[in-house]
């Protein structure tokens, strides 16, 4: 026994072959803490937040200068506030300007006003989260994420989302309707649909109830009162939020003196949108891509304003509420970056162009990039989704191996589906292995089929593990 001598310390009471005169022992260098984590002291209570900066759209402004109306109760509320306290992830869904975030947001307000409100940058890493939350002495916290879908692709988020679960920290989050019917649609999505089930979920409609209009007429903010005069075939959070108007404007822009150069800026920003391509963008990419939009429109004949006047237009503020488009910086805080108001994004169906396709390929930033512009193009632009997955496949990533073999299925590509699906299953994926046990009973394997079907109720989740089960004892049946 003695003592030796280690870099950075020493060890005594050791058992020592031979003679060790130092030890070097490299330690990894932990990730920094991200700066939204450092001082959970300085994150806001829930009854003192801004609900703008928390995410809930703007309103035409009232004469006193109030920034948003007064809330009328929603018919989710009383439900929703019971829910919140209980723990885990209650999410609120509806379409843009529904009055989801409002609603979430009030929610919280009435049963935890004393808890921190942790709020991470949206796409930031939630890694971090629970040893932030773990360390915050304070007060008690509950975790904010408006605009789920712009975190559900993050590598570990089913974990982090049960270390807050079992430290019983409520997170309370919002999604836009469309993302949520993405996620949930029939091509695999791994961590957000495992995200997704954990959910308690509930449903915000943008048209409002009997009940709802009733309690908007008692209202005695005058901004409720017009919207509930004028909304007619629109929700009133809807109308309040200035959306219909702006989606009409930006329509009747098109046309020959309008603004149709300030309209193709927007369609191109809105198209990018949709890729699932991560924005702000540059006010460079909007430059490039907007030409096909003009040109499609008419072009020359359209008498297009300048480039500038475009990006002034387009981002003017109407009626005190908001812009088509929205100013944004980059990373260095110099970089103009822009963004479309998301009402435009939830109302527009229009085929995106290939070159928009294209761009969003090449600018995507990472794989959270490349997996959700997979999932956006895989039924409108199969050839889009795979060049998006390949890469993702290639890395070993389970969800995008199926996904990519889902595609090749849908082609007639059997073979390589059927090799693909196998790579997947060989990492635990139930899916998978619950197509290879369909495909090899179709084709009378059935003992490999049996063999698959076993392997996809192993490795779940539930609703495989059910189907493969009923699957294995037809073929059970049938043998």
């Amino acid at each position: 026994m003695g003592e030796n001598e280690i870099s950075g310390g020493s060890f005594t009471n050791v058992v020592q072959a031979g003679e060790v005169r130092q030890l070097t022992f490299h330690v990894p260098a932990q990730a920094p803490v991200p700066r939204y984590l450092r001082d959970p002291g300085r994150w806001p209570l829930v009854g003192e937040l801004d609900e703008l900066s928390a995410g809930v759209h703007r309103a035409r402004p009232a004469e006193d200068g109030g920034r948003l109306p007064l809330y009328v109760p929603r018919d989710i509320d009383a439900a929703l506030r019971e829910r919140i306290p209980l723990g885990g992830l209650v999410l609120v869904i509806g379409d843009s300007t529904a009055g989801k975030t409002r609603a979430a947001l009030e929610g919280l307000r009435a049963v935890l006003p004393g808890h921190r409100l942790l709020a991470p940058p949206a796409g930031a890493s939630l890694r971090q989260v629970p040893a932030a939350v773990e360390g915050c002495q304070t007060s008690r916290v509950v975790v904010w994420l408006d605009d789920l879908e712009k975190y559900v692709l993050q590598d570990g988020l089913p974990e982090v989302l049960a270390d807050l679960v079992r430290m019983e920290i409520p997170v309370v989050a919002t999604m836009r309707l469309k993302a949520y019917e993405t996620f949930t649609g029939d091509q695999d999505s791994g961590i957000s649909s495992q995200v997704l089930r954990a959910a308690e979920v509930f449903d915000l409609d943008r048209l409002w109830s009997n009940a709802e209009l009733s309690r908007a007429a008692e209202c005695e903010d005058p901004r409720v009162l017009d919207a509930l005069a004028h909304h007619g075939s629109f929700g009133v959070a809807e109308y309040l939020a200035a959306g219909p108007a702006l989606l009409q404007e930006w329509r009747r822009a098109r046309r020959i003196h309008g603004h149709a150069r300030g309209a193709a800026l927007v369609a191109a920003a809105v198209d990018l949108a949709r890729t699932g391509l991560r924005g702000p963008w540059p006010r460079a990419l909007l430059t490039e891509l907007h030409e096909h939009h003009l040109d499609q429109a008419g072009g020359p004949v359209l008498r297009p304003e300048s480039l500038d006047e475009a990006f002034i237009w387009a981002s003017r503020i109407r009626g005190g509420v908001t812009s088509l488009l929205l100013p944004a910086r980059g990373d260095t805080g110099a970089e103009e970056r822009w963004a479309p108001f998301d009402y435009l994004i939830d109302h527009t169906d229009s085929p995106i162009p290939d070159r928009v396709w294209e761009a969003s390929l090449v600018h995507a930033a990472d794989n959270a990039d490349l997996g959700a512009i997979g999932r956006n193009a895989f039924n409108v632009a199969p050839h889009v989704a795979e060049q998006a997955l390949r890469p993702l496949a290639a890395s070993g990533r389970p969800t995008s191996t199926f996904n990519l073999a889902l595609l090749l299925y849908r082609r007639g590509e059997m073979a390589e589906a059927r090799r693909l699906w196998a790579l997947a299953a060989s990492a635990r994926h139930g899916r998978a292995a619950l197509r290879l046990a369909l495909m090899t009973g179709k084709s009378g394997e059935l003992a490999e089929s049996r063999e698959w079907c076993t392997r996809a109720i192993a490795y779940g989740p539930a609703d495989i593990s059910e189907r493969a089960t009923r699957l294995r004892d037809a073929v059970d049946a049938e043998s």
